[in-house]
């Protein structure tokens, strides 16, 4: 069984700033930890106008929104199907929200803040994606030895 996730990174400038949700210290996974914005696809609904909506709950923002990839996530009996969307040309005012508190975060400064396992390998292949460019599919799954694996196919 597969649950349909999506992550938004929404971008601006010159694409090295992107907007990323710090959880919240109340939450059960990810507490203080970056991520993308996004959150689960309701019953009915499709994957933009899903991905639309968390952007505006999570964040207070509308933005120009395309897919750019899904990874299925290998997590034993349940897995995700997360569909990643960029997002460009922000507009309205950011509010935080239960889940965390949001910033806009330089790609280069990923690397040194507590982040998901998966966030800077996501940032590293779209933050050079454009839209219309076709999306990448992956599969993210742990190791033997408990390591985070993101497999990208051709």
């Amino acid at each position: 069984m597969l649950i349909p996730r999506t992550a938004i990174f929404a971008r601006r400038g010159r694409g090295d700033e992107y907007l990323l949700i710090k959880g919240a210290p109340t939450k059960r996974l990810w507490a203080g930890k970056y991520n993308g914005i996004g959150g689960h696809v309701e019953r009915g609904e499709n994957i933009l106008f899903s991905a639309q909506r968390e952007l505006l709950e999570e964040t207070g923002l509308l933005a120009d929104l395309w897919l750019c990839g899904t990874v299925i996530v290998d997590a034993g009996e349940a897995g995700v199907c997360l569909f990643v969307f960029c997002g460009e040309n922000p507009q309205g005012e950011i509010k935080d929200c239960e889940e965390g508190s949001i910033e806009w975060v330089k790609k280069d400064a990923v690397l040194h803040l507590p982040v998901v396992e998966d966030l800077p390998v996501l940032l590293d292949r779209i933050h050079s994606m454009q839209r219309g460019d076709p999306p990448f599919s992956a599969r993210s799954y742990y190791d033997e030895n408990d390591k985070l694996t993101v497999v990208f196919g051709s």
